[in-house]
């Protein structure tokens, strides 16, 4: 079995690759381990989950490919909401969406400059996954309102493009109409309803990556 270590934002992350990843990574004789990004560290220990800085997820990326045993590295961050000082985002502007994230990939690999990393950031977070399916999205959420959750995706070719906006970003939609929508454990469950195989056929940035995860 050929280990894969996956830097994640967070516990949802995590959970995703545990629950959802590894059930279909295990065919193709790969397993996924999970990391979670370190936020800081004290004299008590690290405190993990979330980006803060591009210099702490820098740092871990750098462990986690001095393990030789590990097939490869690779990260599931989300682009919405990147640190500042993150590898080429001063300066990307004016493309789609897929160009954008992938040129911040591009940058992100140039920076760590080995042939066993694959850098991964979700377009535009974890929640667009979950637009894959709207109708089972609806099912487990039961708005009140749905045009506030479905307002306007009309116009996105894929889940992955719905906009970034402080307002109008996936996991805001959600929880306009969900407000006690929690992302580890109704996230998740909505994911599993939904699938794997949906997912991979709305997202084609994802869709890109669990192929990379299936050969690498």
């Amino acid at each position: 079995m050929k280990r894969i270590l996956i830097l994640c934002e967070g516990q949802t992350e995590e959970s995703f690759v545990n629950d959802i990843l590894n059930p279909h990574l295990v065919t193709y004789q790969r397993w996924a381990v999970p990391i979670l990004a370190v936020t800081k560290r004290t004299a008590t220990g690290s405190h993990r989950g979330g980006i803060v800085s591009y210099d702490k997820m820098r740092h871990d990326i750098i462990k986690l490919l001095r393990d030789s045993d590990a097939r490869c590295v690779t990260t599931m961050i989300d682009y919405y909401g990147l640190p500042a000082d993150f590898p080429g985002k001063a300066i990307v502007q004016g493309q789609s969406p897929h160009e954008r994230v992938a040129a911040l990939e591009r940058a992100l690999a140039d920076d760590i400059s080995d042939r066993r990393f694959y850098p991964f950031l979700m377009l535009h977070e974890f929640e667009a996954l979950l637009f894959s399916a709207p109708d089972i999205l609806k099912e487990h959420l039961r708005p009140s309102n749905p045009q506030r959750l479905f307002g306007s995706i009309a116009q996105f070719a894929t889940p992955e493009e719905i906009n970034d906006g402080p307002d109008t970003h996936p996991a805001a939609r959600i929880t306009r109409s969900k407000p006690d929508y929690s992302k580890r454990i109704d996230g998740i469950l909505i994911a599993k309803a939904i699938g794997l195989a949906t997912m991979r056929e709305r997202c084609p940035h994802f869709d890109q990556w669990v192929g990379y995860l299936e050969t690498c």
